[in-house]
């Protein structure tokens, strides 16, 4: 016996609000941006310091889904799209530290400029890369803004450079090249004007 298949009925997106337990998409993305905020603003009460300390745990306790959701659709020159590109270079270091030292070491020679703004010690093994992006993100809450994004665009330029020098499918260089190009620009966004 065949059974025939139907193109599903649309659903009204109202339907969706009704549904118990449901996420509201506007709560859920000003939630978002407010945990952004916090993050690279600074907390100004005990409050804000408990959504901070959440937020930054989420890199330790959660997958990178989990950040992913709160702020993978940010667009790239906005505090979220900043903090997701953070956390995303992060995850990746901590996942695969070797691979990362060996792209990086390649790069270096090619991307020196970029190589000295990252800070990465010398020689740049796993170890000293995790620690660079783990720098970086504690730099959120110590440091400028600008100076995070402008190091995390270098370290991921240096990267990039290393994946080319290394025959890596070029796709993945471009991908990273892509991540060092907006961070750097929200970096010179974040001088001329603040990132909102």
């Amino acid at each position: 016996m065949t059974r025939e298949h139907h193109r599903p009925v649309p659903v009204p997106s109202a339907f969706f609000a009704e549904v118990p337990g449901g996420t509201d998409p506007v709560a859920a993305a000003e939630a978002a941006e407010r945990a952004a905020v916090l993050l690279l603003r600074g907390a100004r009460t005990a409050e804000d310091r408990t959504v901070v300390d959440r937020v930054v745990a989420l890199a330790d306790t959660e997958d990178i889904e989990a950040i992913a959701a709160l702020w993978a659709g940010a667009p790239p020159e906005s505090l979220g799209g900043c903090l997701w590109r953070l956390y995303a270079l992060r995850a990746w270091v901590n996942a695969d530290p070797v691979q990362a030292a060996r792209e990086y070491d390649a790069g270096r020679p090619c991307a020196e400029v970029a190589g000295v703004v990252a800070g990465v010690a010398d020689p740049p093994g796993p170890d000293e890369v995790r620690d660079l992006l783990d720098r970086v993100l504690r730099g959120l809450g110590e440091g400028e803004l600008a100076d995070v994004l402008f190091r995390a665009a270098a370290f991921a330029r240096v990267v990039a450079t290393g994946r080319a020098v290394l025959g890596r499918p070029a796709a993945a260089a471009a991908k990273m090249m892509s991540t060092a190009d907006r961070l750097d620009r929200a970096g010179h966004a974040e001088l001329r004007h603040g990132l909102g």
